[in-house]
């Protein structure tokens, strides 16, 4: 944990010493194949730096299939990159009051998340948050595999699903078995660069949205 000046509070957020946000929910699952999330149009719709709760809006469908992960013991593991509190432009409050809301939303669909990373640090984000290439900013794969340790995964067996190109790298540069980028979000703009990533290695599928992601693998088969 990792305390921050948040107006006239210091308060408490689970920050590493990289400066990335690392949380394992209570009564994680843990062990075997994961299913990794993006966050922002993925699970939410995509606004351009997501910095208000009452701008949250949960795609359809999301809360259906992390449900389905939850009832299979499936790790849900959301992975986002967050610039906008690198640049400053939201802070660590603002980001814990979305991230409230999606969990409160998710929850009155009997879902859940297990783990959340996010990673602030951007080439041209402010002070400590500015780095040329962090290891854990997509399409680096360091927060996944920070997960992988965290939560004992198999990421041979595991799935991403994004909406972005960098999503796909992350998880193919992790060694997981496949990804799906969805066209919500920027999938419909970066699809055809995703695809590309396709190798016999790796599996990149195309989804309408995460809906879709009921038929990957590692839902379909656990």
């Amino acid at each position: 944990m990792t305390a921050a000046n948040d107006g006239a509070a210091m308060i408490e957020y689970p920050i590493d010493r990289e400066g990335v946000w690392c949380e394992v929910r209570e009564n994680a699952a843990r062990g075997g194949a994961a299913l990794f999330l993006d966050r922002d149009g993925v699970v939410v719709e995509e606004v351009s730096y997501l910095r208000r709760v009452e701008d949250v809006v949960m795609v359809p469908g999301a809360a259906e299939v992390i449900g389905a992960a939850n009832r299979r013991g499936i790790p849900v593991v959301l992975v986002t990159n967050q610039a906008g509190v690198g640049r400053g432009i939201l802070g660590w409050a603002e980001f814990t009051a979305i991230q409230n809301k999606i969990i409160g939303a998710l929850a009155s669909r009997g879902a859940r998340v297990d783990a959340v990373y996010a990673c602030p640090h951007h080439a041209e984000a402010k002070g400590v948050f500015q780095h040329p290439d962090h290891p854990a900013r997509k399409p680096n794969p360091g927060m996944l595999l920070r997960a992988a340790a965290d939560l004992d995964l198999d990421l041979k067996k595991s799935w991403l699903v994004g909406d972005r190109t960098i999503d796909i790298e992350a998880a193919q540069r992790a060694g997981l078995a496949g990804a799906m980028q969805v066209m919500t979000g920027y999938g419909a703009v970066e699809w055809p660069r995703a695809a590309a990533l396709r190798s016999e290695k790796f599996e990149v599928r195309t989804g309408r949205s995460i809906a879709d992601a009921a038929t990957l693998p590692v839902l379909a088969d656990g």
